[in-house]
């Protein structure tokens, strides 16, 4: 797919393996053989509020009674786990509870606010994990850069991060009041990423509730490192699994070129010239993937960078210093800078 998710697999996301599989096999053992038990996988915003059956916000929030609901969250699940090789399971956890308690409170005020303006009565939403998928769109629209892919009739442009907004596109218009929950998760990712308002260091997964998944359900759902393998895009062309090839083969010379930067400095101390690394990949880029290179004389000494770039990169995790060397070594480039940082 054309996404920034790194390696394939579940490696190192044994979380996002079991909301895949678990929600998606009840999901399915529901639809063919457990018709009957349906009932109390609803949505029903109206037994909530009148009944106090709590419970339906549990069951309701979690499993999908539609199966191309249940298709499209798992693929964004799939494509989201980035975020989980990235931070962590423990703050993965985090954010979803975070997003699954803050979406719920904003589906209900949705619902209010929807029959006092327009005077509709809505008394159930679609069912399933759709609050936090929705929340996982705000990381990754600020957070994963866009690197275009390839053109569509010459004007519209294909990047990695145009089939997740297809997928959240088709699952947005899959149900009648599909939006509102929509809208809840969206808000509910901002309000999470906020550093104003503080609501990640409420709603957070205690050390120890991670301790015993850890111990009790990471080894069911942990999976093995894939091997080294060239990842294509779906549909690609002939042309575009080439240029795919070839800036595989750049990453992994970069990477054995960090590697071995890295052990010398442990030994002599000081950072990494980055300027050994990127200059290849920029070059092929530039010259259209022409086997040839050019001679370090001929290379331009760095740029000033913005200290914007420079933000939004300290902002994902890495070091004033690496993003300052990575970007003056990719020619200000933030995609090219950032795209090897989320490989080391």
């Amino acid at each position: 797919m054309f996404t920034s998710t790194g390696s394939n697999g579940f490696y190192k996301a044994p979380l996002s393996k079991s909301l895949l599989l678990v929600p998606s096999a009840i999901s399915i053992l529901l639809t063919l053989l457990f018709q009957h038990y349906q009932k109390f996988f609803a949505y029903n915003l109206q037994a909530v509020k009148e009944d106090f059956q709590i419970w339906r916000l549990v069951c309701g929030r979690t499993i999908c009674l539609d199966l191309k609901d249940t298709f499209c969250s798992s693929l964004l699940i799939y494509n989201f786990r980035i975020f989980e090789r990235r931070y962590g399971s423990r703050k993965f956890s985090s954010f979803l509870l975070g997003a699954w308690m803050l979406s719920a409170l904003f589906d209900l005020l949705l619902v209010e606010i929807t029959q006092y303006i327009f005077g509709i009565t809505i008394n159930s939403l679609p069912s399933g994990f759709l609050g936090p998928v929705f929340a996982l769109f705000v990381p990754f629209y600020s957070s994963i850069p866009r690197v275009q892919v390839t053109q569509v009739l010459g004007h519209f442009s294909i990047t990695n991060k145009s089939l997740v907004y297809i997928l959240g596109l088709q699952l947005l218009t899959s149900g009648s009041y599909i939006w509102i929950l929509a809208l809840s998760g969206l808000i509910s990712g901002i309000c999470y990423n906020s550093s104003i308002l503080k609501v990640h260091q409420i709603l957070c997964v205690p050390r120890w509730v991670a301790k015993i998944f850890s111990w009790t359900l990471e080894p069911v759902f942990s999976s093995a490192e894939p091997a080294n393998e060239v990842r294509v895009g779906m549909g690609a062309t002939v042309d575009i699994q080439r240029q795919q090839r070839m800036e595989f083969l750049d990453r992994q010379i970069m990477m054995s070129q960090v590697a071995q930067m890295r052990r010398q400095r442990q030994q002599q101390g000081g950072m990494i010239n980055w300027n050994r690394l990127f200059p290849p990949l920029r070059h092929r880029h530039n010259a259209n993937y022409q086997d040839h290179r050019p001679s370090e004389q001929g290379i331009p000494p760095p740029t000033e960078v913005s200290e914007e770039q420079v933000a939004r990169l300290m902002e994902m995790g890495f070091s004033r210093g690496d993003a300052l060397e990575a970007l003056r070594a990719s020619n200000n480039d933030l995609n090219v800078a950032t795209n090897f940082l989320l490989q080391h």
